[in-house]
C-alpha cells in the first residue's frame, strides 16, 4: 500500500493554470497537476516552441506515467513528433534536445516526495526557457483552441536504444580519456531517474560502485535518501570504507557529496573544488564562476584568494545558465548542488559533475577531504518570516536595519532579505563567523520585518 502524503503537505486548493516556478510547473499529481492540464501544456509549449521534434522522459515516481502519456498526446496533436526516452535523467533529456536539434520536456518534481510531480521545459536545442518565453506558454493555455489536422508521430527510443549510450558516452568526455582506477565510491540514486544509468556509468568509468537508493517502486523516490537526505549515504560511505559517496536527486540534475570519514561536501564546495582544478588546467573561462545569491560567503573568499572572479544571479540554475551564457563562461551553479559544466552540458547534471569530481579525485591523489578544505563554510542562517501584507515597499522600509547589521558584519559576514516570489514570506539569510552571532543578527533582522510587514 503506498504511504500517505505528509498532513499539511499538498495545497489547500485547485490551481487554475500552471505557474512556472524557478523550475518548471509543480503540483500534487492527479489532483493540482492533472492528465488534462499536461495534455493543454504540451500542446501549448508545442505552439509557443515552434518544434517540430520533442525528447520526453520522466523520473520514477507512480504519477509519471499517466503525465508523460498525455503531455506526449498534447505535443503529437500539435503536429510534432515524439521521441519517448523513458525513465531518464533531466540532462539526458536536454542532451538529447541539444543532438536532435528537438525541444525537451522532463516530468519531474526533482527533490519533492512521490505525490508531487513536474513538468520541465527545454527550447530546441536544451535550453531552458527564459521567463518570457515560460509566459507566452502561460498566456497559450488560454487560448488553445481545437488541435489542427497534423499529428505527429511517436516512437520509443529509451537511452540504450536509438541514442546507443550517446548520453554515456558524453559524460565520459569529461574524463579525457582517463579512468577512476581503483576509486570505491557509493552512489544514492534517491531511488530515481538515475538508479540504472548512474551506477553503470561509474561502473564503466572504473570505480569499485556500492549503489544504494537504487530501488525505485514509484513511491520511495528522495524518501530518506539522496540529495536531499545524505544521512544514509555518509553512513555508507563509512560503513563500505569508500574514498566518496555521491548522492543524486530524483531526476539527478543535483548531487552532493561526502568524503571518506562522512562529511558532507556540499554544491559550493564542488564547485570551488572544480574551479581551481578547471583553471590550474586553464579550462576555466576568464577565471569566473557563476553563483546565486544564496552561496556561501565562504566560497566568496576562497574564489578571491585564487583570483578567480565570482559572478552572481538570482536564485535559480537556469539564470546561472543564462549568465554563463552571456559571458560565455565554463562553470557555475548552486550550493543546493545544482553544478552546470557549461563547456560540456546546457543543464545541471549530477552524473557529470559527479564524474568530474571523482576525475580530479583519482588525477591528483588527493582524498576528497582534503580537496574540500579549499574553502570553509561561514555560518549560515535562513529565516522564513511570514507577512500579513506584501507590501511593494517593505525592503525599504528597513533598509536602515539591513545597513546596520552589515555594518556590524563588515567583511566578516553577510546579508540577504528578499520577499518570496510565491508565498507571503520574507525570507532572511545572514552569515557570520559564529552560529550565535548569525542567529542574533537574523533575530533582530526577522523582527523588522514583521514591524513592518505586520
Amino acid at each position: 500500500m503506498p504511504p500517505a502524503a505528509a498532513a499539511g503537505s499538498e495545497p489547500s486548493a485547485p490551481i487554475a493554470r500552471p505557474r512556472f516556478g524557478t523550475d518548471g510547473v509543480r503540483g500534487v499529481a492527479g489532483r493540482h497537476l492533472t492528465a488534462e492540464l499536461a495534455l493543454a501544456l504540451g500542446r501549448a509549449a508545442a505552439r509557443v516552441l515552434g518544434a517540430r521534434d520533442a525528447v520526453v522522459g520522466g523520473d520514477t515516481r507512480v504519477s509519471t506515467g499517466m503525465l508523460e502519456a498525455a503531455v506526449v498526446a498534447g505535443l503529437a496533436s500539435e503536429g510534432v513528433t515524439v521521441h519517448r526516452l523513458g525513465v531518464v535523467p533531466t540532462p539526458a533529456v536536454a542532451f538529447a534536445a541539444q543532438r536532435l536539434g528537438a525541444m525537451g520536456v522532463v516530468v519531474s518534481a526533482s527533490h519533492n516526495p512521490f505525490h508531487d510531480n513536474g513538468i520541465k521545459l527545454f527550447g530546441p536545442g536544451g535550453m531552458k526557457l527564459a521567463d518570457a518565453v515560460e509566459a507566452s506558454v502561460e498566456a497559450a493555455l488560454e487560448a488553445l483552441g481545437p488541435p489542427g489536422d497534423d499529428v505527429g508521430v511517436v516512437f520509443d527510443r529509451g537511452l540504450d536504444g536509438d541514442h546507443d549510450g550517446a548520453y554515456i558516452d558524453h559524460l565520459f568526455d569529461v574524463l579525457g580519456g582517463r579512468d577512476l582506477g581503483d576509486l570505491k565510491i557509493v552512489l544514492d540514486g534517491a531511488n530515481g531517474a538515475a538508479s540504472h544509468v548512474g551506477p553503470d556509468a561509474f561502473r564503466r568509468a572504473g570505480a569499485d560502485v556500492v549503489a544504494i537508493g537504487c530501488e525505485p517502486d514509484g513511491y520511495n523516490i528522495n524518501r530518506a535518501c539522496g540529495a536531499t537526505h545524505p544521512a544514509a549515504l555518509a553512513a555508507a560511505v563509512v560503513a563500505h570504507g569508500a574514498d566518496l559517496g555521491l548522492a543524486l536527486d530524483g531526476d539527478a540534475d543535483r548531487l552532493i557529496a561526502v568524503d571518506g570519514a562522512g562529511r558532507i561536501v556540499d554544491g559550493d564546495h564542488v564547485m570551488a573544488i572544480l574551479a581551481l582544478d578547471l583553471r590550474q588546467r586553464g579550462l576555466l573561462h576568464d577565471d569566473t564562476v557563476v553563483v546565486t545569491v544564496m552561496t556561501n560567503l565562504g566560497f566568496r573568499l576562497a574564489m578571491r584568494s585564487h583570483g578567480v572572479q565570482v559572478v552572481e544571479t538570482a536564485v535559480g540554475d537556469r539564470y546561472v545558465l543564462a549568465a554563463l551564457e552571456a559571458g560565455r563562461f565554463s562553470l557555475g551553479g548552486e550550493q543546493s548542488g545544482h553544478v552546470i559544466l557549461r563547456d560540456r552540458a546546457t543543464t545541471g547534471d549530477g552524473l557529470l559533475a559527479g564524474l568530474a569530481l571523482a576525475d580530479v579525485v583519482a588525477r591528483t591523489g588527493r582524498s576528497l577531504a582534503d580537496l574540500a578544505t579549499v574553502m570553509t563554510s561561514l555560518p549560515q542562517l535562513l529565516v522564513n518570516v511570514t507577512v500579513a501584507h506584501r507590501r511593494a515597499d517593505l525592503l525599504d522600509a528597513i533598509d536602515a536595519d539591513v545597513r546596520a547589521a552589515e555594518q556590524g558584519l563588515g567583511e566578516r559576514g553577510r546579508v540577504l532579505v528578499r520577499p518570496s516570489g510565491t508565498e507571503p514570506l520574507v525570507r532572511v539569510m545572514v552569515e557570520a563567523p559564529t552560529d550565535e552571532e548569525a542567529a542574533a543578527v537574523a533575530m533582530r533582522l526577522a523582527a523588522a520585518v514583521e514591524r513592518a510587514g505586520g
